[in-house]
């Protein structure tokens, strides 16, 4: 029963390490429309596998023009990086 209770909790604080960014709040009708914010990802060089709005930001999963794997938040109004996680 206690090593179910240690892994339980061990799910819990390695999903809070994966938790997504905090993009400020903007009314959808101030967000840029997804394809205009995907044109504009991928002329700064990404290639967008995936994108997906994630509760106040835009994210996609791709590459950089490196080929690098990426992870990124993009707020949803000024298109501005809140959060990255790029591979090395």
């Amino acid at each position: 029963m206690y090593k179910f209770a240690a892994f339980a909790l061990a799910g819990l604080f390695s999903s809070a390490a994966f938790a997504g960014a905090n993009c400020a709040k903007h009314p959808k009708a101030e967000w840029m429309p997804e394809a205009d914010a995907k044109a504009k990802i991928a002329a700064q060089g990404y290639n967008i596998k995936k994108f997906k709005v994630d509760g106040n930001c835009y994210e996609i999963y791709g590459t950089t023009k490196d080929g690098k794997k990426a992870e990124i938040y993009f707020d949803t109004k000024t298109l501005d990086i809140v959060k990255s996680e790029i591979e090395k």
